[in-house]
C-alpha cells in the first residue's frame, strides 16, 4: 500500500492505494563521491552546478513577467546550507538556503571547502540530468516513486519509517537528520551536523542503507500533487511509471521530478522526510547540498 499512513503525512501522499512492481535491484547506498569521481573521471562530465544558468531555459520554470536576475547571479552556482543565528519562519528557505558561486560536488560548501577525505560520503549538489548521466555510465538507471517506497518500506507492513515506527528521535540514532530547533539548533545527536558517511546507520530489512535521512534522492518520476488521486485503481496498478506531466501548484510554471528519503536537515517541526510516505519535488536542473541519488537495475 503506497501513500500516507500518519498525522504529518501531506494532501499529496493520499489516496494511499495498492501498487505492484516487479523484482529489480538497487544500490545498497547513496552514489558516493568516490564513485561520482571515477565516472567525471572516465567521462569528463561537467555537472550542472559547475555550469552558467542558461536564463533562456531559467525563466521557462517561472511566471510570465519575472525580471532576469542580475547578471552577478548567472554564475555556476548551487544552494548551499546556512543555519540561522536563531528562530526564523519556517515559510522562508530563503532564511537558510544561500546561491553561493563555486559551490558544486566537489565543493559542497562552497570556495574553501572539499571532499578530502569524504570519499565515503554520498555525493551532492546533483541535479537530475547529473544522475541521469551517471546512471546511463553504470549500465542502471533511477528508481520509480513506486519501487523507491517499496524499497524504503524493508518488508514492513504500513510501518511510518524504513526502520518501524518508533519516533525518529526515540532510541538510539537512526538516521542522519536535524536533531533540536531547525534551522539553527542542531544537537548533533546522531554524530553528524551535514552529509554523514554511507553505512553509517543500521539497514532497513533489505539491506539498504540511508533510505530515510542523509540526502534526498532523484526518482525517474514527473511530480504531480494530484498523481495520486488519478490512480484509482480497486484491483491496484502495476508498475507504475509517474504521471506524463508535472504539475506543482505551488509553483505551478515549474515542471518538477519527485525526490524521495529525506536529508541531515529534516525535523519534524519543518520536514518529515524521512518517513518512507514522503513525497517531495524540484526542477531537474536544481542542485543543493542536501541533494543526491541511488541507483536500479
Amino acid at each position: 500500500m503506497m501513500g500516507g499512513n500518519n498525522e504529518q503525512a501531506s494532501p499529496d501522499e493520499y489516496p494511499r492505494h495498492k501498487v505492484t512492481v516487479d523484482g529489480f535491484w538497487m544500490d545498497m547506498t547513496e552514489v558516493t563521491n568516490r564513485q561520482f569521481a571515477e565516472f567525471v573521471e572516465a567521462t569528463g562530465y561537467v555537472t550542472t552546478a559547475e555550469q552558467k544558468p542558461d536564463w533562456e531555459e531559467l525563466k521557462k520554470e517561472l511566471p510570465p513577467g519575472t525580471p532576469k536576475p542580475d547578471e552577478s547571479l548567472l554564475v555556476p552556482a548551487s544552494m548551499v546550507f546556512q543555519p540561522a543565528s536563531g528562530p526564523v519562519s519556517l515559510n522562508d528557505y530563503g532564511q537558510w538556503w544561500e546561491w553561493k558561486e563555486g559551490a558544486c560536488w566537489k565543493h559542497p560548501h562552497g570556495p574553501g571547502s572539499d571532499i578530502k577525505g569524504m570519499e565515503d560520503y554520498p555525493v551532492v549538489h546533483i541535479s537530475y540530468y547529473d544522475a541521469k548521466a551517471y546512471c546511463q555510465w553504470a549500465g542502471k538507471r533511477l528508481p520509480t516513486e513506486a519501487e523507491w517506497e517499496w524499497a524504503a518500506r524493508g518488508g514492513l507492513t504500513d510501518n511510518i519509517y524504513p526502520w518501524g515506527n518508533e519516533p525518529v528521535n526515540a532510541g538510539n540514532p537512526k538516521t542522519n537528520s536535524w536533531e533540536g530547533s531547525f534551522p539553527y539548533l542542531n544537537t548533533e545527536k546522531d554524530g553528524y551536523f551535514y552529509t554523514a558517511p554511507v553505512k553509517s546507520y543500521a539497514p532497513n530489512g533489505y539491506g539498504l542503507y540511508d533510505m530515510a535521512g542523509n540526502v534526498w534522492e532523484w526518482c525517474s518520476d514527473w511530480y504531480r500533487a494530484d498523481y495520486y488521486e488519478r490512480l484509482i485503481s480497486p484491483e491496484g496498478i502495476i508498475n507504475p511509471q509517474g504521471p506524463a506531466d508535472s504539475f506543482d501548484p505551488d509553483e505551478p510554471y515549474a515542471h518538477k521530478r519527485s525526490i524521495r528519503g529525506g536529508s541531515f536537515l529534516c525535523n519534524d517541526s519543518y520536514c518529515s522526510g524521512y518517513r518512507a510516505a514522503r513525497r517531495m519535488k524540484t526542477t531537474p536542473d536544481s542542485s543543493m547540498e542536501h541533494l543526491g541519488f541511488r541507483c536500479v537495475k
